[in-house]
């Protein structure tokens, strides 16, 4: 197809349409050059600083959820439709709220530092500027879900492009001017948060001109506290494995666990970029209750994700190289459990769609505490034994669980609300749930099988191309 017809083609595309594209080329592109840049990064620090780069990012990530509730996920993405009519002050609200509890958890940490120093194994200076991040950060998502719902793409794009280019940039240049490359790379990823995210956090306070309301105060906090569990739960599910491993083995087992982590939810590239184009399509058709429009999305969206997981599965050897040189060979035997980990997370996620838009989250908080329990004790019984390798198979064993868990719930929401469900095509599903366990050990099996395994990938790529355009329409098509 020649550039004019692509053109047209593309100017012919609803907004709706023409947004969903681009919000999902906004989520490859950040998440893509993060990664492209991680074979960079495992050669400029050693083991030891990777892995402590690695133990930060993981309580980055516990901290934000205690501090900002997630109030910017399902909360927002609610209210967006909600308060149509009031978006920016709820934002400012939301804000404010962010940074109250933020404030609050800083001061319980600082009292409470001699007791939990040797937990979080972070020198203070770390934990200092994981907080001054974690201040600025919600204001880029509230702000995102607003361009979203309102359909505004060429803001996000270009805000993504500034800081998906800037971040590792600065990144590099500081860790290779650095003795503490740890500690530099820690920097350099704050610097640019708190100069584009700070600078929204501003602008959307002066936009929506409150801090507090006790009205949006109040629904923020009814929606959200009860799914803190659920959130810092997943949180485990996808950290905790590494500040376990930290302890049990070392900042350098970390490093290799991390590694081969961040290959395996190179799957996750491809789940952010669907929640992101298809979130407000499922909220209106939820609002419709066209539950079988959903279901008829729903089979190409699963069989997507669930080639593109075994994809990375076949070519984990050499991803491996790439991304982590000869130091971390080891490793590759973590990306098959991890990248059928992410199938089920984006299972659990579609699933559980009805019970945030029905505001039936009780459920959420149960299932996350025991798959979050069940997680740490099944660390702690099979990473003595068997490796850091153990932690990606204990970790698929508790996704697989949390994913059974939220189809009966959110099947039994929608029969209940509308006649309808479940969400998803049933027997489908299943096949395609049950097949991924048994293929990520298959996968294991072919390492040592080149030729076989490129005979697959080029198969699965050549039916890709030649089934491009149904593959487009999955994320276009209104």
């Amino acid at each position: 197809m020649k550039k004019g017809q692509l053109l047209q083609k593309y100017n012919s595309l609803s907004v709706q349409a023409r947004a969903a594209f681009w919000f999902t080329m906004c989520s490859f592109l950040q998440k893509g050059i993060s990664f492209i840049t991680v074979p960079i990064f495992t050669r400029l620090m050693s083991t030891e600083q990777y892995g402590t780069y690695s133990v930060y990012l993981s309580w980055l990530q516990v901290f934000t959820v205690l501090s900002s509730l997630y109030l910017y996920h399902g909360v927002t993405d609610n209210a967006m439709s909600k308060f149509e009519d009031d978006r920016d002050r709820f934002i400012a609200s939301m804000q404010g709220l962010t940074v109250t509890i933020t404030t609050l958890v800083a001061v319980i940490l600082f009292l409470s530092w001699n007791g939990v120093k040797k937990l979080i194994g972070l020198a203070p200076v770390m934990i200092f500027l994981m907080f001054a991040e974690i201040y600025v950060t919600p204001a880029l998502a509230f702000w995102s879900a607003k361009q979203r719902f309102e359909y505004k793409y060429r803001k996000i794009a270009a805000v993504t492009l500034v800081k998906s280019f800037l971040n590792p940039c600065l990144g590099l240049l500081a860790v290779s001017l650095s003795e503490e490359k740890d500690l530099a790379r820690v920097i350099s990823t704050v610097t640019v948060e708190v100069l584009i995210c700070g600078t929204i956090l501003v602008l959307q306070f002066m936009r929506g001109k409150v801090f507090f309301h006790y009205q949006y105060w109040r629904y923020g906090l009814m929606l959200a506290v009860p799914m803190l569990p659920h959130y810092l739960s997943g949180i485990i599910l996808n950290q905790g494995d590494r500040i376990v491993i930290s302890q049990l083995v070392g900042k350098s087992a970390v490093a290799l666990y991390g590694v081969a982590y961040s290959i395996g939810m190179l799957v996750q590239l491809f789940v952010s970029a669907i929640n992101n184009a298809l979130t407000p399509w499922i909220y209106s058709k939820l609002r419709t209750e066209d539950i079988e429009a959903i279901q008829k999305r729903s089979r190409g969206v699963i069989l997507f994700v669930f080639l593109v997981a075994v994809g990375l599965m076949l070519i984990s050897p050499e991803v491996v190289r790439i991304f982590g040189s000869e130091k971390y060979a080891q490793s590759v035997y973590v990306v098959p459990p991890v990248a059928g980990s992410v199938f089920f997370v984006f299972l659990y996620g579609f699933l559980s769609f009805p019970e945030f838009y029905y505001e039936k989250t009780s459920f959420l908080m149960i299932a996350s505490i025991i798959a979050a329990a069940l997680n740490i004790l099944l660390n702690f019984i099979f990473i003595p034994k068997y490796g850091f390798v153990a932690a990606a198979y204990t970790t698929l064993a508790c996704y697989v669980i949390y994913s059974f868990g939220h189809y009966l719930v959110g099947k039994t929401i929608l029969k209940k609300k509308t006649g309808k469900g479940p969400m998803v095509d049933q027997l489908y599903t299943l096949i395609l749930a049950l097949a991924i366990i048994p293929i990520s050990l298959l996968a294991q099996c072919l390492f040592d099988l080149p030729f076989i395994r490129y005979i697959l990938i080029v198969s699965g790529m050549a039916v890709a191309v030649l089934k491009r355009g149904a593959i487009l329409r999955l994320f276009t098509d209104k």
